[in-house]
């Protein structure tokens, strides 16, 4: 219990609550953020995706409870998703056990998850932006189920799951947008936090079973995140999603880039060209889709919400 106390639990708890508001306010999965934080705090990278994977399967289940309540999940397209997720995960967790530098590999396995997710998380914005540009209209009834493609889907977020702990608000929801493109927000949102909850519930098992939790990292984390979360979703209609999302790329690519063995000087010019380049290349896509440049877009994505 002394351990509960220290500086490094303290930080846990600051940085588990700073990011918990950011989830709140985006709806971005937390394990792209939280885990390469940890490891930032001096986390050893199994302790991180370990401990990680365990307070998410506590934090998502309350979320998937609200969604189960009010009926928004598609449960078959849940179902084949947990076939194909569930399994991998746990298996996902035994692959390091299996390599030689633990440490080193889940660096890099880690680094390029967070820009496979800075990638998806660019094209999630660009799909509903064009989304709105269309017109906002929600479509009626559900999709028909493709089976065989959603159970791969699964299968694919839930190794990456298994071994980062990123990807199950992230790679699996980019798939089903591109998969099921006339799915409404809502129902896309539950249905993927249904399913998150036995995926990320394997993984953090195997996790227990291959590396173990430490108290003083695990209790900071779901004590800090559960509030931040509830404030920042309370928080989320005073601010704009946009600005939000794009700083959420731009920290994913340095934090993906720093996994890797970027440098210093090469972290600098990373940041200064998405912070000065971002901007122009997001403002041209704006206009392909016939709406200005810079103005702030941020209702746009509260239209997409409320679907």
């Amino acid at each position: 219990m002394h351990d509960l106390f220290t500086t490094s639990a303290l930080d846990v708890l600051i940085v588990s609550f700073g990011i918990g508001i950011v989830v709140g306010l985006t709806g971005m999965g937390g394990g792209a953020l939280m885990t390469p934080a940890l490891i930032l705090l001096g986390i050893n990278p199994s302790t991180a995706v370990a401990n990680d994977l365990v307070a998410a399967s506590v934090n998502k289940s309350v979320g998937a409870a609200v969604h189960w309540r009010h009926g928004s999940p598609n449960l078959r397209l849940a179902g084949f998703l947990v076939i194909g997720s569930v399994p991998f995960a746990f298996l996902g967790t035994f692959i390091t056990r299996w390599v030689g530098d633990q440490e080193t590999f889940l660096k890099t396995a880690l680094g390029c998850a967070l820009l496979f997710a800075a990638a998806t998380y660019t094209l999630r914005m660009y799909l509903q932006l064009r989304h709105v540009t269309s017109g906002n209209a929600a479509p009626e009834g559900d999709p028909r189920i493709r089976p065989l493609l959603t159970i791969a889907i699964g299968a694919v977020g839930g190794l990456l799951v298994g071994i980062t702990s990123v990807g199950s608000g992230s790679v699996i929801m980019i798939a089903l947008l591109l998969l099921y493109p006339t799915l409404s927000a809502v129902k896309l949102v539950g249905t993927d936090l249904v399913q998150a909850v036995p995926l990320v519930l394997s993984a953090a098992i195997g996790q227990w079973i291959n590396h173990g939790v430490e108290w003083s990292v695990l209790i900071p984390l779901i004590v800090g995140g559960s509030p931040g979360t509830l404030l920042g979703s309370r928080m989320a209609r005073w601010v704009s999603q946009s600005v939000i999302r794009r700083g959420i790329v731009i920290v994913l690519t340095m934090s993906g880039a720093k996994m890797l063995g970027a440098g210093s000087n090469a972290l600098l010019i990373i940041a200064g060209a998405m912070l000065l380049l971002g901007p122009l290349v997001w403002g041209f896509v704006r206009q392909t889709r016939g709406i200005p440049a810079f103005d702030n877009n941020s209702g746009a994505w509260r239209l997409v919400d409320r679907n």
